[in-house]
Parts: C-alpha cells; structure tokens; sequence
C-alpha cells in the first residue's frame, strides 16, 4: 500500500470515527449482496453513502463512479447488509462480560474452580455476580446445591444464573442475605429446589422463584449500567451485529440507552420490548416513541414470559416431561392475564412478543394472538418468541394472523439432547421447526437470545442451514427437513429481523434510501459451508454510515 493511499485512508477513517458529520463516501470493489424488496438477493460492486448515513446508490462493476466526498477501496472483501438480532438481552450481555462467565465450564468442578479463582481476584465486590452454568453440559444429573458452592466460596454472598437466565444458584450466605429458610413459600410460577427429603431450600431457584433472590442484590448504578452497554455494544459490532430486539427492557435499561444516544455513545440500533406493561408505559407513554437518534432507539412494545425453560424444566408442556413425570413446566402468566396485557398493549398500537417454549405455551399464545386479532386489525406483527416445541396441530395456525416466530438456530444445536430427553423420541415432530413454518406462510426472523447463548451470527446462520453443531453432528443435521436455506438464514438475521421489529425500510437492506448498516466480511455466505461460516471473519462494521469496529 503506497504512502497515499495509506493517509487517504488515515484520513477517511478519522472523518468517520472521530467527526459527527456525514460526508458522500464511495466504497468501491467489493462483492456486496443484500436482500432486496422482493426478497431476493442482490449483488453489486460498489456502494455510494450520502452525507445523512444512508444508502444512495449500488453499482454495478460496469457503472460510471460518481464524484464524492470520501473514496475507500474495499480490496475486493465481502459486503452483507449489518446484521440484526431478533432477540437478546443488551444488558445482561453487557453485565455478563464485566462479571463471571461459566458458559465455558465442563464440569461442576471445573465451575467451583472458576468461581473460587473469580472471588479471589475480586476481594471489594461484596457480591460475586455471574451466569452461563448448565447442569446438562456439566453431565450432572441434578441442579448444584449451595454446600457446593459454599466450598468455592462461604465468605460473602453468591448469586449465579443458570445458562438460560430461567434459573440461579445461591450459597449460604446469599440465602442468608435474602431470607430464605425452610418455611419461604416458592411463589406462583416459580419453584424453589429442596434438599432431598426436606424442606430446606438446595440453593436453586427456577423462574419466578429468581426474584426471591434477586431482590436481595443491589441493583447496578447509572455508570456501571453505562459501562455495560459500552461493553455490550463492542461485542456486538465484534460480530457484525448492527442491530438488536432488546427483550425485557427496564427503565434503568433505557435511561442508559438514553444517556448514550444523548452523548453520542449509542452505536448499535435497538428495537426495544419493555419488561413489563407499567415499564412500556412509563418509558412510551401511550403509544411506541418515535425512532431517536437517526433510527438508532425505539420502544416498540412489550415482552411477556408465558413459561420458562427446558433446560430447568420451566417449560410449559401438554404432557408431563418423559424424564420428570408428573411435571408439566411452570406457565407463569395465566390465561386471563396474558390477554389483559395483550389487550392493554394492543390497544396502545404497542407491538407485543409472549415468550414461549413448550408446547402448551406456544398453543396458549397462538390462541390467544388468534382472539385478539379478530378486534385489533390491522398491521400488528404479532411476535412469538423461542417457538422451541409446537404440536403439529398448531404448526399450521403459525401461518396465520401474520405471526411472526421469533427464533435462535443455536439453540436447537445446544439442546437437541436435551429436548430428546426431556420430551423423548415420539414429541419432536413440532421441535424447532423452521421449514415447516415458512411452509404454513409462517414469518421467521433470527437471533441468539445472548448472553443465553454467544451473539456470533455466524454460528446461528450455519445453525439454520445445517441442523447441525460446531462438531458437525449429528451427520446429516438434526431433522434436515426443517433446515432453511441460505437466502432464507440471510434474511432472518437481516432483512426479516427487522421487519419484525417494524424496522423495515430505515435498516435491514442496503437499498437506497435504508441506513448504510453493512458488514465487510472474508467470505460469501451464500456460497460458504457450514464449517466456513463458522470461522467467518469480520473486518470492518459501519453504522449509519460510520465505521465502528475495525479488526485491525
């Protein structure tokens, strides 16, 4: 690279990091594709930004180059549109990078060992905070306890959630903090493990049950909120993720999002879904706020939990789980009340997205989007987020009331065994069933639902196309006849994702006229095999225009 080129490009990359203002910018050579109106794939050459962050041509390798502002070579690299993520948690992925990570663990031993190493490099944290443990991976047959972790640490509280954020696991001293003895009550949809034989709360608190717990914590400050987003946003640009639905957002959540779209730290687009109705109103008022930011910030709608998880058997299923008889799962907003909000929500023109897992809860919330669409018509996109385990029965109607199924590839390569053991052979025909809803005239937009499982889009997109693992099992993919295709996996992490987040036409695309959001990347992900986009490389992020991550 000569002397020139290497201050021109010095030079460019200062004007997009470090100035506020939008200049005409021409990236030129490079292999771009999107997803187009029609939903077909589009190729070009070339790309020309205006001076307000948006797309305002794509050319072709034959077409003339206009004059601009700014020119830059994109050296012949892969250009996709910024990928979206359906569905994850900013915060807790923010949080979980600035305290301890088990998701790596093998073993229960190993997990102690990292705990007791954490706690010894943290002395002033009076709290030893974490999440990503799994009992299934670890091969333990059993939830932990808290004599277990009292032998990592017993002299100051613990509180670590389960991989799926449906579970935690206390010491002694945490329960102590919290009040929690024999006598405590598990709450409505919630459970609180025993030690065998008593009533002596184990130290595992499953769904609602969590709150018990957590309320004894104290709640992170304004700044360490603020340093988490910072920490979120890095690690989502790290993946080529441009765009997220922020599910479960609180008022804390969005005065940090506020703060930093205030001062300019806000880099990442956020379609967010409040927590609860009282927090959708008191952040929106009565109707979704207007886009902020330049398309970076919105509250949407409204989250709501229906049941919990398999992997701590919080899912609410039609028969009893086949490795826990007599246990249906946990529903944990009932019939009355999942339409009251619905119908509260509706009535404000919010959008809403009901987490659904097993079975009996997805049914409910079909039945219930069903209800309500016959008196709120219109363009709702009603959301339906997981979609992990549907009746064949049900599959169909999927199709119908324009409902969107909100679902993570990655998570049926982590919990097919699990979702074989907890349903067995004969319940798996509704499992994680892409193809057939897409079949039925279903919607599908994609995420990863981090920090439950790694944001890397790229594991989720082989995910969808194979069925199958990063160790490529099981051969062939887990039932293969629900694979998608790779136009279609692009789409759920792009263009689909953000029109389920009423994001369609400002980002999602590189069309003119959308948010200049791409990615530049080492290979094609159309034409690449699983295990290639597995070790897919990103280069470079642009937001709105304006590079914000750089692998070099």
């Amino acid at each position: 690279m000569t002397l020139k080129l290497l201050a021109s490009t010095a030079a460019l990359a200062c004007a997009l990091l470090a100035s506020p203002l939008h200049a005409d910018v021409l990236i030129d050579n490079v292999e771009g594709l999107t997803i187009d109106k029609d939903g077909k794939v589009k190729r070009f050459a070339a790309i020309v930004i205006d001076d307000e962050g948006r797309v305002s041509q794509l050319l072709a390798a034959k077409d003339k180059r206009p004059r601009t502002d700014y020119r830059e070579d994109g050296a012949g690299r892969v250009m996709i549109p910024g990928l979206i993520d359906a569905h994850a948690h900013v915060m807790g992925l923010g949080i979980g990078a600035l305290t301890l990570d088990l998701s790596d663990t093998n073993s229960l031993q190993e997990a102690l060992a990292a705990i007791a190493r954490f706690a010894a490099e943290n002395p002033a944290r009076p709290w030893i905070l974490g999440r990503g443990w799994n009992q299934e991976k670890w091969g333990l047959g059993r939830f932990p306890t808290a004599a277990e972790l009292d032998s990592a640490v017993s002299d100051r509280p613990v509180y670590l959630e389960r991989v799926d954020g449906h579970a935690g696991w206390a010491n002694g001293k945490a329960l102590e903090a919290a009040g929690i003895v024999a006598g405590t009550k598990s709450p409505d949809g919630g459970r609180i493990e025993r030690a065998s034989g008593s009533q002596m709360p184990s130290g595992v608190f499953v769904d609602n049950a969590t709150t018990l717990m957590t309320a004894a914590i104290p709640a992170p400050r304004p700044a360490e909120r603020d340093l988490a987003l910072d920490a979120a946003q890095k690690i989502l640009h790290k993946f080529g993720i441009t765009g997220v639905a922020d599910m479960g957002t609180t008022i804390e959540d969005w005065q940090a999002f506020r703060r930093a779209g205030d001062t300019g730290r806000l880099h990442v687009r956020i379609m967010s879904y409040a927590a609860s109705a009282d927090a959708m109103e008191l952040i929106a008022g009565a109707r979704p706020t207007p886009w902020l930011y330049d398309d970076k910030l919105r509250m949407n709608g409204i989250k709501i939990y229906l049941d919990g998880a398999l992997g701590s058997r919080g899912a609410w299923l039609k028969a009893p789980y086949s490795d826990d008889p007599g246990n249906t799962g946990l529903p944990l907003t009932d019939s009355a009340r999942l339409r009251n909000v619905m119908v509260r929500a509706a009535n404000g023109e919010f959008q809403t997205a009901v987490h659904a897992i097993g079975d009996a809860a997805n049914a409910e919330a079909i039945s219930a989007i069903a209800e309500l669409s016959e008196s709120f018509t219109g363009d709702r996109r009603w959301r339906i987020e997981h979609v992990q385990i549907v009746d064949p029965a049900d599959l169909p109607t999927l199709g119908k009331h324009s409902i969107i199924s909100s679902m993570q590839p990655v998570h049926q390569t982590s919990d097919r065994t699990m979702a074989e053991a907890r349903l067995g052979p004969n319940r798996l025909d509704g499992a994680y069933a892409w193809n057939t809803i897409l079949r039925y005239g279903g919607k599908l937009a994609f995420g990863s639902d981090a920090p439950v499982e790694s944001p890397d889009p790229f594991a989720g997109l082989a995910a969808a196309i194979s069925r199958t693992g990063p160790d490529g099992q099981p051969f062939g993919g887990w039932r293969p006849q629900e694979r998608v295709n790779r136009e279609q996996a692009l789409a759920g992490f792009t263009s689909d994702a953000a029109f389920a987040g009423f994001a369609d036409g400002r980002f999602g695309r590189l069309l003119p006229g959308e948010r200049a959001d791409f990615v530049l990347i080492d290979r094609d992900p159309l034409l690449a095999t699983p295990e290639e986009l597995r070790a897919t490389k990103v280069y470079e992020t642009w937001v709105g225009g304006r590079k914000v991550y750089d692998a070099d």
